[in-house]
């Protein structure tokens, strides 16, 4: 069953407990601390099945959690980590977060494996707290907690061609007809309720797929009947086959209905205009007796308009090889245009949420040289959620120093070039990059 629409519940892994524990060995009074550090909580990570086009897995299954970190051991014996949990989805698949609506990732082109939820990290157990003033610690860190989201995905089909029109304008007969695709065919509107794809072969190579979107009407684009629903995958579209009844068997204007299309097309997003359409007058073996001819006026209308029109007839296949051959050259002539949806909501910033209470401290090393230490309970869970040694987990916490205002409180209390920053165990040297830009203006 195709679905392209799901709405879920993910969590990733808690962090594990820190361990309490002291050596222990025979002839040995008192052993130190010997308390282990707990696992890493598991990653929640979507990837793409190039095999998959549906969402249909996830229909009747709602909450995803990934696993929680082992507790610390003794001997300082290391928890196990959680297990991360891989949600395959189909390419072309869209997450946003369910509240706001905005893009968490597109799942689409080059990005085909994302990590959505970091695991938590596993707390220290109590042998990283041994000082000459402490020589037996009795606590240890509780792991980190876990994060958790709903989120709604949805399916934008991942096709080269489009093809739109009213109810019964013959969609399902022309896929069937051009492709391997077995849609329902009936008389009746709104026969398709979901996108088929199907393939249309050249042979030696050349071929494209097109994707039969369901009948739209009027007011599609505000939501009217299954709107969005259908509209939304247009958008992957390279070109589009606007297939109309010329023959008006339902007493419609072919004329109007075209440019009703289009305007749903066009309030939808705009973009879906500038693509290359083609105009497929369709039931041509029909419109013998028709005191007015249709095809002269459908050109007349759209005589000032770059779109071809081609009379065909899916029934018995009349001008259908012309109009694929068009549509193949459009598709080799056109540049590719990637569509892709930047994110928009970034998980971490859910721990930023409330205030950013932390302190600045000013220290000196073993040589005399200035340390400020940062501190505060959110920058800690951040920082148990972000990987400092990708590209991309660096560059996002350097986002939020600068978000939070630590760049500018550590100015304010004089730090320089090459000055030392540290925070729960990690050390960095201060470069001003604001500097650097200006410099470079």
């Amino acid at each position: 069953m195709f679905l392209d629409h799901a709405r879920i519940h993910i969590r990733s892994g808690k962090g594990g407990d820190g361990h309490v524990s002291f050596h222990r060995e025979k002839f040995v009074a008192a052993g130190g601390p010997d308390g282990g550090d707990g696992g890493r909580g598991g990653d929640i990570i979507f990837e793409v099945d190039k095999g998959m086009n549906t969402l249909f897995p996830y229909k009747h299954r709602y909450m995803f959690r990934a696993g929680d970190g082992g507790e610390g051991k003794k001997k300082r014996g290391h928890g196990a980590d959680g297990s991360d949990l891989i949600l395959k989805v189909p390419e072309g698949t869209i997450l946003r977060e369910e509240h706001s609506g905005e893009i968490i990732a597109d799942l689409s082109g080059e990005n085909t494996r994302q990590v959505i939820l970091r695991g938590g990290r596993g707390g220290r157990g109590n042998m990283n707290f041994a000082s000459p003033t402490n020589q037996a610690p009795q606590y240890a860190e509780p792991g980190k907690a876990a994060m958790e989201l709903d989120v709604t995905m949805e399916l934008k089909l991942v096709a080269d061609v489009g093809l739109v029109g009213f109810p019964n304008a013959g969609k399902s007969t022309f896929l069937s007809r051009v492709t391997n695709a077995k849609p329902k065919i009936a008389d009746y509107p709104f026969t398709t309720i979901q996108p088929n794809l199907g393939v249309v072969d050249f042979g030696g190579g050349r071929g494209f797929i097109i994707a039969d979107m369901p009948g739209l009407i009027e007011g599609a684009s505000g939501g009217v009947g299954l709107g969005h629903e259908f509209l939304r995958h247009i958008e992957r579209t390279r070109v589009i086959i606007h297939l109309v009844d010329a023959a008006s068997f339902d007493g419609r204007d072919p004329v109007e209905d075209i440019r009703a299309i289009h305007r749903e097309l066009e309030s939808f997003n705009p973009e879906i205009m500038k693509k290359p359409i083609v105009i497929a007058a369709n039931k041509i073996d029909a419109i013998s007796g028709l005191s007015e001819d249709p095809l002269e006026k459908i050109r007349a209308s759209f005589s000032d308009e770059e779109f071809p029109i081609f009379p065909i007839s899916a029934v018995t296949g009349e001008g259908v090889k012309e109009l694929l051959n068009k549509v193949m050259n459009l598709l080799e002539t056109t540049a590719v245009k990637q569509v892709y949806y930047e994110q928009e909501f970034f998980p971490e910033d859910m721990i930023l949420s409330d205030d950013l209470p932390y302190t600045i401290e000013k220290e000196t090393d073993s040589k005399g040289r200035p340390v400020y230490v940062v501190e505060g309970p959110k920058i800690e869970k951040m920082l148990s959620y972000t990987n400092l040694d990708s590209e991309r987990g660096f560059s996002y916490f350097q986002r939020f120093l600068h978000r939070s205002g630590i760049i500018k409180a550590l100015k304010k209390e004089g730090i320089g070039e090459g000055d030392t920053v540290r925070m729960y165990g990690h050390a960095f040297d201060f470069y001003d990059e604001s500097a650097d830009a200006s410099a470079g203006r």
